[in-house]
C-alpha cells in the first residue's frame, strides 16, 4: 500500500488503518490468511508484485485503463473526484465551471481530467492552475485565486469538514473510478467472491461509513444494508 487517507494509512504508534486496511483484514481472514502491511514505493509497485516481495496491491487502486494488466478482484468501491466551491459562489453545476479558474494538485487524476487529458464532458476553464500539496490547493480557493478546486472526494471532505460551513461540494462527480486488488494474474481469484459476499453482508458499508463516506455513492450497486 501507499498512505492515503481514509484508505490506507499508519498511525503513529505504527498501526495500520483505514478503509482498505479493515477490508483487508476481514477479507483474508475469511480466506484463511493473516495480512501483512507493507508501505512500498508506489513507483515499486509493479516489480515488487512481479517478482513476488508483495501479493498484492491494495491501496484505493484504480482499474480503470488497467483492467488487463493484472489479476483483479473488484470493483469492489467507487471513487470520485469531485469540486468545490466557497459557500456563497454560484457555481451549482459543472457546467458552470466554463470560464472559471480551476486549481487541481499536480500529478493528480483531477489535473488530467481538467485538462482534459482525459476525455470528459467537462466546459473549458478560464485556467487550470496546478499546486504540488493539499494545503496550497485550499488557500488557492480560500484566499480567491481559484473559483474552485477539484480533487479527491475523501481529500476535499476534509476541508469542508474543517471550513465549517465556509465551502461546498457540487453534487455532481467529474470522473468515478473503480478500485479493485491487484494479483499476478492468474492467482486469487476467490477473494472476488468473498468481496461480494462481505457487501451483501453489509461488512463493506459499515467500514465505509465509519470513514466517513457515502455507502449509495462508493459501493458498486449503491447496495446499502
Amino acid at each position: 500500500m501507499d498512505y492515503f487517507e481514509p484508505y490506507s494509512y499508519q498511525t503513529s504508534d505504527g498501526e495500520y488503518k483505514g478503509i482498505d486496511v479493515e477490508l483487508a483484514e476481514e477479507a483474508f481472514q475469511r480466506l484463511g490468511y493473516q495480512p501483512e502491511f507493507e508501505k512500498v514505493v508506489w513507483e515499486d509497485k509493479e516489480k515488487l508484485l512481479s517478482d513476488g516481495t508483495i501479493d498484492c496491491l491494495w491501496s484505493c487502486y484504480s482499474m480503470n485503463e488497467r483492467e488487463n494488466k493484472y489479476q483483479w478482484a473488484g470493483p469492489y468501491m467507487y471513487s470520485r473526484q469531485m469540486v468545490v466551491v466557497r459557500a456563497e459562489s454560484e457555481i451549482r453545476t459543472l457546467q458552470d465551471l466554463k470560464g472559471k479558474r480551476i486549481a487541481v494538485q499536480a500529478t493528480t487524476k483531477a489535473e488530467d481530467i481538467f485538462l482534459h487529458n482525459i476525455e470528459s464532458d467537462l466546459p473549458q476553464a478560464e485556467q487550470v492552475n496546478c499546486f504540488s500539496s493539499p494545503n496550497e490547493l485550499y488557500a488557492a480557493l480560500r484566499k480567491n485565486y481559484a473559483d474552485a478546486i477539484a480533487g479527491h472526494e475523501a481529500m476535499l471532505g476534509s476541508l469542508i469538514q474543517d471550513g465549517k460551513g465556509a465551502y461546498r461540494m457540487l453534487e455532481e462527480s467529474p470522473y468515478k473510478s473503480e478500485l479493485g486488488i491487484a494479483f499476478k494474474k492468474g492467482t486469487h481469484e476467490e477473494l472476488a467472491e468473498t468481496l461480494t459476499e462481505m457487501q451483501s453482508e453489509g461488512i463493506t458499508e459499515k467500514i465505509v461509513t465509519k470513514y466517513g463516506l457515502d455507502a449509495d455513492e462508493t459501493l458498486p450497486g449503491g447496495e446499502s444494508k
